[in-house]
């Protein structure tokens, strides 16, 4: 259950803190005090949206602190799983919202993410207000309300698989055959492609290798005379004696001098393996010179064979090895349209077999819809005879339509709230008071169902009065012994029935705006009940009707 509430300089509240007991919790004030103020700051910690245009004017930020206890065991794990830790079985959500924007979320210290916060708490606060009154007269909405009160969720879990299978068999299949109608087409286009690529038997790395070649064909006399300079040195002319051999004799004659001055000897053993080594290095270059003539043929052919790389480089992209692969796709993609036709026939056989499977399961699923809307209308009704309105009638109206992600069913809530009216659409004939009393019998109506722990209602007397008012707040009563409920009242019948009592009163110091609550008891709360039932100006028989009023909902 939701223990305490800290608030700080969100909207019109600077600073408020107050706690919260099991059971049934109710918060009055005067019109404009700030009640919505406190539903925000909930729905800001169960991860709803709020914006910073709630700060209160002069702050840098708004921050909202709401501790949890009573966690249930189901809910203690999920938390675990998602890395957080409870401290004294206590769960403490901070969100602050800052001027720039950000949202900064942390639970029990931690950092986390707004989406993890709505996850976390999910179960944990379930909060009415003027949206959930506008989801009744949505009838889109209504069948949601059908599946919540079925627990029909692995139902349509199970149906929704087969039907996206269904759909992106559906897609693939369209593809496939809009592919089939161009196949011609591109079979020419792709044959063509393979055939270029292929007949120039290009090789990767071959381009470079053509490139050295041509250098060394334009530069074949330079390189010549080189090789030529390169052999006078290491071998010698006429009238010279050449590196090598001038090598040798000076080994030679080191290694005659060892003989006499031991201490030559390495010097001797690596003027040798210089020797040795300079040969290596000038067979290396003589083996580069293979004497041969060059004539422009050979140019003239290398020169080709570059421009047609080079062409083909741009028409495909890249370098050689891109233009390779642009071969190894091409490949690909004529086999697979030559397998075209085959594919299209075992993607018209699947979706056939998985619009089947859909089809069944939607039927089953509207089946159990059909049976948990009859349940569902009879335990509504029952609410709302309670409710003091002891002619209602209440079905689900049901049609089959095409398959969707959801089924094949659209259902919508029908009513009839006077004798010998016929049930009419609700958003055509229900008022405020009979919504708020509807959208309270259906949360009770799914209050077995579900496993929230706190239950949050904004105005849900709003349009009500009198006896009905009293069966409302008798039936807060009544939901609040399974779990705690808080609910923003503006009628005395349903504050006096409050286990807690919290006045939210504006406040004015020094010219400026200020909302406090405090917790009322005793004669504090005789006083409030009086106010909101009776007006300003409170009398003796005012004060003892609250004072009745009270016992009753003690007594209740």
């Amino acid at each position: 259950m939701l223990s305490s509430l800290y608030i700080q300089n969100l909207a019109v509240i600077e600073k408020a803190e107050f706690e919260l007991k099991e059971g049934f919790n109710v918060f009055t004030g005067e019109t404009g005090a700030g009640k919505t103020i406190l539903i925000n700051a909930m729905n800001a910690v169960s991860g709803g949206r709020i914006y910073k245009d709630i700060i209160r004017n002069g702050a840098e930020k708004a921050v909202i602190t709401a501790t949890f206890s009573g966690i249930s065991e189901k809910k203690a794990k999920e938390i675990e799983e998602y890395g957080y830790e409870l401290e004294d079985d206590e769960l403490i959500v901070t969100r602050t919202i800052t001027l720039e924007g950000k949202n900064i979320c942390r639970i029990n210290g931690q950092p986390a993410t707004v989406s993890v916060l709505r996850d976390i708490t999910q179960g944990m606060l379930d909060i009415y207000g003027q949206h959930d009154g506008r989801a009744l007269l949505d009838a889109q909405e209504h069948i949601g309300f059908i599946d919540s009160y079925g627990a029909l969720e692995g139902e349509i879990e199970g149906y929704k698989e087969i039907y996206d299978a269904m759909k992106n068999a559906a897609r693939e299949l369209k593809k496939a055959e809009e592919d089939e109608q161009d196949k011609d087409r591109l079979r020419d286009m792709l044959e063509y492609r393979i055939n270029e690529i292929s007949s120039a038997n290009l090789r990767e790395g071959e381009k470079d290798e053509l490139i050295r070649q041509r250098d060394i064909i334009k530069n074949a006399e330079k390189l010549e005379g080189l090789f030529a300079q390169a052999r006078a040195a290491a071998l010698g002319e006429d009238d010279s004696a050449g590196a090598l051999s001038e090598l040798s004799n000076l080994a030679d004659s080191t290694e005659e001098l060892v003989r006499y001055y031991p201490e030559l000897e390495k010097c001797a053993e690596r003027l040798r393996e210089i020797y040795y080594e300079t040969e290596e290095l000038y067979s290396d270059i003589r083996g580069c010179d293979s004497g041969e003539e060059y004539n422009p043929a050979q140019l003239d052919a290398i020169e080709d064979r570059l421009e047609l790389i080079s062409r083909l480089e741009k028409k495909y992209g890249g370098g050689e090895k891109e233009v390779l692969e642009s071969l190894e796709e091409a490949q690909r993609k004529l086999e697979d349209i030559e397998g075209a036709e085959e594919r299209i026939e075992e993607l018209r056989t699947e979706k056939v077999r998985l619009l089947k499977m859909a089809e069944e399961k939607a039927e089953e699923l509207s089946q159990k819809r059909k049976s948990t809307a009859e349940k569902f209308a009879e335990a509504v009704v029952e609410e709302l005879r309670f409710l003091d309105m002891p002619s209602v009638i209440f079905t689900v109206r049901a049609e089959e339509t095409e398959l969707t992600a959801t089924g094949k069913d659209f259902m919508e809530f029908m009513i009839s709230a006077n004798p010998g009216e016929p049930p009419r659409a609700m958003a055509k004939i229900a008022s405020g008071g009979e919504m708020s009393r509807i959208m309270l019998s259906i949360k009770n109506a799914l209050a077995d169902k579900d496993e929230i722990e706190t239950m949050v209602f904004d105005e849900v007397d709003t349009g009500v009065s009198g006896k009905a008012a009293h069966k409302i707040g008798k039936k807060l009563k009544s939901a609040s012994k399974n779990r705690q409920v808080i609910c923003v009242t503006h009628l005395a019948q349903v504050a006096a029935f409050g286990d807690r009592h919290l006045l939210i009163r504006k406040e004015t110091e020094e010219g400026r705006a200020f909302t406090r609550i405090y917790s009322l008891e005793g004669e504090e709360r005789v006083h409030e009940i009086a106010r909101i039932g009776g007006g300003e100006k409170i009398t003796e028989t005012q004060l003892q009707n609250a004072r009745e009023m009270l016992e009753t909902g003690r007594e209740k």
